[in-house]
C-alpha cells in the first residue's frame, strides 16, 4: 500500500490574510491605545501633584525588570530551541504512518522563525509582565540598610531578611522558570526532529539531545541546591507552629534545618550525576540520582521532621518550644512597636478609693466625657446639615480636637461632601454632573460632650421635641465672613474627598473658555469658577482627546463648556491619592478632615509594612477593618512588621499631597526615602498646628491590641498554656461587630489634670467577659505614640463591657422606660466608654439614642440623645455595681456618686478657681449664658426652659389633633 501524502495546514487566501492582519491590528490597537493613554494621563497627573519622579522611577524599574526577565526566559528558550534545531538528526523515519508528528515538523520547517522566535518572545513577554510587579523587591534590595537587630539563630541583621532575601529568592525563582522552560523547549524540539524517539517499537535519544537535556536538568538540580541553602533562612518565618507562634520551632531548628543541609549535599551529588551524563552514555546514573533526590526529599525532608514532632516535641511541647517562644515574643514586640520602649504597664486595682470630685484628673475626664457617638450620628448630620440633596456625610463620622477659648475640646467632625450619586433628574446630565456640581461645601463640627437640650420626657414620642441634638459649629460658604465661626475656615469648598470619589467615573471639569461666566454651583444665589492649582489642563485638543479616550466620553471633546482655561480634576479620594504618590505605603481606612491654617485638609495615616520579619507573629490589617468605609488601600495581605511612619495630608481644595516623616527610626521608611528622595518631608517640617491634629491611628491600634492580648506575657511556658492571654471584648451595643471598636476620648492627665486626647480599648480575659486590662495610646504631640496598659488583678473580678451592659439595661428604671420608648422609637445604644477614675475605679458611660419609627406621613427620622447610662463598681472587695440613668450626665453621676458630684465633676477647673461659664455636660448649650454665682440655679433654669418647650410642643400637637378631627 502506497504512502498517503501528508496534508499541511490550511492556507489562507490573500484577502483572508489581509482581513486577519487587520483584525489583529485592530485588536492590538484596542489593547495598546488605552495603555498608552493611561500612561500619558498618569504622566500629566503626577506632574500636577508634583510627584513625577515617583512615576518615572516606578516606570523605569518596571521596564528594566520586565526586560531583564523577558530576556532571561526568552533568551534561554530561544537558545535551547536553536541548539536543538541545529543538532537535529539527518535521517528521520521514512514512513508517514510511523511519524504522527510529521505535519507539525513540516510546519516548523516552513516557518522556523515563527517557531524559533515566536514562542520565546511570547514566553518572555508573559514572564516579564509578571516580574515587573515585583519592582518594590528590587528597590528595597538596592536601598535597604540595617535594622540594628540580629536574628537569634544565624546572627544576621534583620535587614537581610527584609531587604535582601526576598530579592535572592525572586532571582532564584526566575532562574528556575527559565531552566524549566528551556528544558521543555529543548525536549519538544528534539522530539519533533527525531533527537528523542518514543514509540512502541523503538526508542532512543541522540547524543546532542542527551547532552543538552542533561545540562539543563543538572542546572535545575544545582539551583535546587541553592534553594535549600536559602530555605534555611525562611525557617525563621515558618508558620508550622501557628496559631501558637510564628517562627522556627524545635522541629524546624533541630530537624528541618539539618535536613535542608543534607538535601543540599544530596542535590549537589545529583547535579554532578546529571552533568556526568554529558560524557556517559548510560542514563541510569542520572535516573538513579533523580530517584535518590526524590526519596531523600520525602524521608529526610518530610518523614524525619514529622517523627521528631510527634515523638519528641508533642509529649514535651512546653519545654521543647520555650526557647523559640521566647524568640517569638521578643521579635513580635519589636516588629509591632509594643516593646518596653513603647509600652508602659501599670497595675490597676479596678476599685476606686476616692471620690471623682477629689481627683483633679477625674474632674477633667468626666467634664469631657463624650456623649455623641460618631458611628450613629451620620443620619442626624445629614438631616440637619445636608443643605442640598447632592451633599452628604460619611456613614461614620470622625473625632478630632480643637483649642477653643484656650481650652482643648473634642468635636465630632465631618466634611459636607458632594455625592454625585445623589444627583437626580436634570442634575445627572453630563454638563451638570461634571461641570456644575463639582464640589462640596463646608466643615461641620459639634462638641462631642454637649447637646442642645436634654430630653426630659420619655413617654410617647421623644423625637417630637427639639432636644438631644448636636450643637453645630458650621463653616460653609453661606457663613463665610459672618464672624461667628468658632472654627474659622477661609476656603470651605471641597473638591477632594471620600464620598466624591465613590462615583464612577470620578472627575470634574472646572474652568472654561476665557472670559466665560462662572458655572459651578456654589449657593442658590451664586456660582463659582475654580481658581486652585488642582487638576490637569485640558485647554489643548490633544489632552482633551486623551481624556475623552480615558473616560470614553465624547462630551469632553465637543462640549462648549470646556475651553482654554479648563482643568480636569480626578483621582479625588484622599487615601487613593496618597497611595498613588507613595505606592509603597499602606493607608489607614479612616482619613479624617481637619482645619489647619484656615484650610480643610484630609489627614491620612500611612504605614510601612513587611511580611517576613524573622520570628514575628503574622497579622492582617484587612481582617481588622472588615466592612470599613471607605475601603482601605492595601499593599498586600499579611504583615509581620508595621510602623505608622508617615502622616499624609491632602488639601480638600487643590488636592495637594504632602507626606511627612514621623518616625525617624524606621529602616523601611529610610529605604523608601532613599529610593524616592524628596518625596517625604522631614519631621521638622510638620507645622505645629497640623501636629496638634494628629491622632493615633485606629488600624495600627487594633493590630497592636491584638498583639498585646498575647504578647504582654513574659514567661514562655505561661504563653504556651494561653492561661494569661487577653481577648478583645465583643461589642455589647452592636451585635454584628465581632469585637468592640477602640474609642477616642479626652481624659485628664494624672500628673497635670490637663485634657489629653487618647485612643483606648478594654481587654477581657481569654474567652471570658471580666475586665483584664485597659489600653490607651497618647495622641498629644509631647507624648505621641506612648502606650499605657492598666493591668487589673486576677484575684478580683471587675465586670467587662458585655457584663456591664447587661447590668445597665436590666436595671428596673432602664427596663421600664425602655418599654415606653420603644412604642414609637427605635433604641440605639451609643459606644460604651470605659474611663479609669477615682484612683483605681472604672466608670462606664453609654449614651442612649432614640430614633422615631418612620411612617408614611413622616419618613424623616434621625437619632437624638435621650438618656445617659453610667455604671460604677462600689468600693470594697464585694462591692456591687451602681447604675445611673438620667437625661443628663450630671444627674446620672449624682445617682452613682451622691448628690452634687455631677455638678462639680462637670465643671472643669472646679476647686482651682471660679467655675467657668460653659453649661454642664448634656444641658442646653446655645449661646453662652451669662455668668451666675450659683451653678445649680443655671441648671434649674435650663431644665425649666426645656420643660416649657416640651409643654408647648404637647399643646401644639393637641391643637393640631383638634383641628384635624374635632370632637362631635
Amino acid at each position: 500500500m502506497g504512502n498517503r501524502p501528508v496534508e499541511g495546514l490550511p492556507q489562507l487566501s490573500r484577502r483572508g490574510r489581509i482581513l486577519l492582519l487587520s483584525a489583529v491590528g485592530l485588536l492590538a490597537a484596542l489593547i495598546v491605545l488605552p495603555v498608552l493613554v493611561g500612561m500619558y494621563t498618569s504622566w500629566l497627573w503626577f506632574g500636577e501633584v508634583g510627584y513625577r519622579t515617583v512615576w518615572v522611577t516606578m516606570l523605569v524599574t518596571r521596564l528594566l525588570l520586565f526586560a531583564a526577565v523577558a530576556v532571561l526566559v526568552g533568551g534561554a528558550v530561544f537558545l535551547a530551541v536553536l541548539l536543538a534545531f541545529r543538532a537535529r538528526p539527518v535521517f528521520l523515519p521514512g514512513r508517514a504512518e510511523d511519524d504522527p508528528i510529521r505535519i507539525y515538523r513540516d510546519f516548523v520547517r516552513r516557518r522556523p522563525r515563527l517557531f524559533g522566535l515566536g514562542i520565546p518572545i511570547v514566553l518572555g513577554l508573559l514572564c516579564g509582565l509578571i516580574a515587573q510587579s515585583s519592582w518594590e523587591t528590587v528597590q528595597l534590595f538596592l536601598h535597604g540598610g540595617a535594622f540594628g537587630v540580629t536574628d537569634p539563630q544565624f546572627g544576621l541583621d534583620v535587614g537581610f531578611y527584609v531587604f535582601d532575601l526576598p530579592f535572592y529568592r525572586s532571582v532564584l525563582n526566575w532562574l528556575f522558570v527559565a531552566t524549566v522552560f528551556a528544558f521543555l523547549a529543548s525536549l519538544t524540539t528534539h522530539y519533533l526532529f527525531g533527537g528523542v524517539r518514543i514509540s512502541w517499537s523503538e526508542g532512543g535519544i541522540s547524543r546532542a539531545a542527551r547532552v543538552q537535556l542533561a545540562v539543563l536538568a543538572g542546572t535545575f538540580i544545582l539551583l535546587k541546591a541553592v534553594a535549600y541553602w536559602f530555605d534555611r533562612y525562611a525557617l525563621l518565618s515558618s508558620g508550622r507552629k501557628e496559631p501558637t507562634f510564628t517562627g522556627g520551632g524545635f522541629t524546624d531548628i533541630n530537624a528541618v534545618l539539618p535536613a535542608r543541609l543534607i538535601l543540599l549535599a544530596i542535590a549537589l551529588i545529583c547535579a554532578a550525576a546529571f552533568f556526568a551524563a554529558i560524557v556517559l552514555r548510560d542514563l541510569r546514573v542520572p535516573a538513579l540520582a533523580a530517584i535518590l533526590l526524590l526519596l531523600s526529599s520525602i524521608l529526610v525532608g518530610a518523614v524525619w521532621p514529622l517523627a521528631v514532632e510527634q515523638f519528641s516535641v508533642r509529649p514535651n511541647a512546653a519545654d521543647r518550644e520555650s526557647p523559640y517562644i521566647e524568640r517569638n515574643i521578643e521579635a513580635t514586640r519589636q516588629a509591632y512597636g509594643v516593646g518596653a520602649d513603647k509600652v508602659e504597664f501599670l497595675p490597676y486595682p479596678g476599685i476606686g478609693t476616692k471620690s471623682p470630685r477629689d481627683v483633679p484628673a477625674d474632674v477633667t475626664t468626666i467634664a469631657n466625657a463624650r456623649l455623641l457617638d460618631p458611628n450613629l450620628l451620620s443620619h442626624t448630620f445629614i438631616q440637619q446639615q445636608q443643605l442640598k440633596n447632592f451633599y452628604a456625610f460619611p456613614a461614620t463620622l470622625d473625632l478630632d480636637r480643637y483649642v477653643i477659648d484656650g481650652k482643648l475640646r473634642d468635636y465630632v467632625v465631618a466634611a459636607r461632601e458632594l455625592t454625585p450619586s445623589s444627583l437626580s433628574g436634570n442634575q445627572t446630565q453630563w454638563v451638570n454632573q461634571h461641570t456644575v456640581y463639582t464640589h462640596g461645601d463646608g466643615f461641620v463640627a459639634a462638641p462631642a460632650n454637649r447637646v442642645n437640650a436634654a430630653v426630659r420626657e420619655a413617654v410617647g414620642d421623644t423625637s417630637s421635641s427639639n432636644s438631644g441634638y448636636p450643637v453645630y459649629t458650621v463653616s460653609d460658604i453661606a457663613s463665610q465672613g459672618s464672624g461667628h465661626q468658632v472654627i474659622k475656615v477661609d476656603q470651605p469648598r471641597i473638591y477632594f474627598g471620600e464620598l466624591i470619589a465613590r462615583t464612577d467615573p470620578d472627575y470634574a471639569v472646572v474652568g472654561g473658555p476665557e472670559g466665560s461666566a462662572p458655572r459651578e454651583y456654589d449657593t442658590d444665589t451664586s456660582t463659582y469658577t475654580y481658581d486652585g492649582t488642582g487638576g490637569v489642563s485640558i485647554g489643548n485638543w490633544f489632552n482633551r482627546m486623551a481624556f475623552a479616550v480615558k473616560y470614553s466620553e465624547r462630551n469632553i471633546i465637543f462640549s462648549k463648556a470646556i475651553g482654554s482655561g479648563s482643568r480636569i480634576i480626578f483621582n479625588r479620594s484622599p487615601a487613593e491619592r496618597v497611595h498613588l504618590v507613595a505606592p509603597w505605603l499602606t493607608t489607614d481606612h479612616d482619613p479624617y478632615p481637619a482645619v489647619v491654617g484656615g484650610k480643610i485638609v484630609w489627614i491620612v495615616d500611612a504605614y510601612t509594612t513587611v511580611n517576613n520579619y524573622p520570628y514575628a507573629q503574622r497579622s492582617s490589617l484587612e481582617d481588622l477593618v472588615v466592612g470599613a468605609e471607605p475601603a482601605p488601600v492595601r499593599r498586600g495581605g499579611e504583615v509581620s512588621y508595621i510602623r505608622n511612619s508617615v502622616k499624609a495630608t491632602v488639601d480638600a481644595y487643590d488636592g495637594t499631597v504632602t507626606l511627612y516623616q514621623v518616625d525617624q527610626q524606621d529602616p523601611v521608611l529610610k529605604a523608601w526615602m532613599s529610593a524616592f528622595p524628596g518625596t517625604v518631608q522631614p519631621e521638622s517640617s510638620v507645622p505645629a498646628e497640623l501636629r496638634a491634629h494628629f491622632r493615633y491611628p485606629q488600624d495600627l491600634f487594633k493590630i497592636q491590641r491584638e498583639m498585646l492580648a498575647k504578647y504582654h506575657v513574659d514567661d514562655p511556658r505561661e504563653f504556651f498554656t494561653t492561661n494569661a492571654f487577653w481577648s478583645v471584648p465583643s461589642d455589647p451595643t452592636v451585635e454584628s461587630n465581632p469585637y468592640q471598636m477602640p474609642f477616642y476620648v479626652l481624659v485628664g492627665d494624672q500628673a497635670t489634670a490637663e485634657p489629653s486626647f487618647r485612643l483606648a480599648s478594654t481587654m477581657v480575659g481569654f474567652r471570658r467577659e471580666f475586665l483584664s486590662a485597659y489600653i490607651s495610646a497618647h495622641s498629644d504631640p509631647e507624648d505621641y505614640g506612648k502606650l499605657t496598659v492598666l493591668e487589673l488583678p486576677t484575684d478580683t473580678l471587675t465586670q467587662g463591657p458585655q457584663q456591664i451592659q447587661n447590668s445597665m439595661i436590666s436595671d428596673t428604671r432602664v427596663a421600664s422606660e425602655r418599654t415606653l420608648l420603644e412604642r414609637s422609637n427605635r433604641i440605639q445604644y451609643g459606644n460604651l466608654l470605659t474611663l479609669p477614675i477615682a484612683d483605681g475605679g472604672v466608670l462606664y458611660v453609654e449614651p442612649l439614642f432614640t430614633e422615631r419609627i418612620a411612617s408614611e406621613q413622616n419618613t424623616s427620622t434621625f437619632p437624638q440623645l435621650a438618656r445617659l447610662l453610667v455604671s460604677y463598681r462600689e468600693p470594697g472587695a464585694t462591692g456591687g455595681v451602681r447604675v445611673g440613668y438620667a437625661p443628663t450626665l450630671a444627674e446620672a453621676l449624682d445617682q452613682v456618686f451622691g448628690a452634687g458630684t455631677g455638678g462639680v465633676a462637670t465643671a472643669p477647673g472646679s476647686g482651682a478657681g471660679p467655675p467657668p461659664a460653659p453649661p454642664p455636660v448634656g444641658e442646653p448649650a446655645g449661646p453662652p449664658p451669662p455668668a451666675v454665682a450659683n451653678p445649680a440655679t443655671a441648671d434649674e433654669l435650663n431644665r425649666a426652659i426645656a420643660e416649657l418647650r416640651e409643654a408647648l410642643d404637647r399643646l401644639q400637637r393637641a391643637v393640631d389633633a383638634y383641628q384635624t378631627e374635632p370632637p362631635r
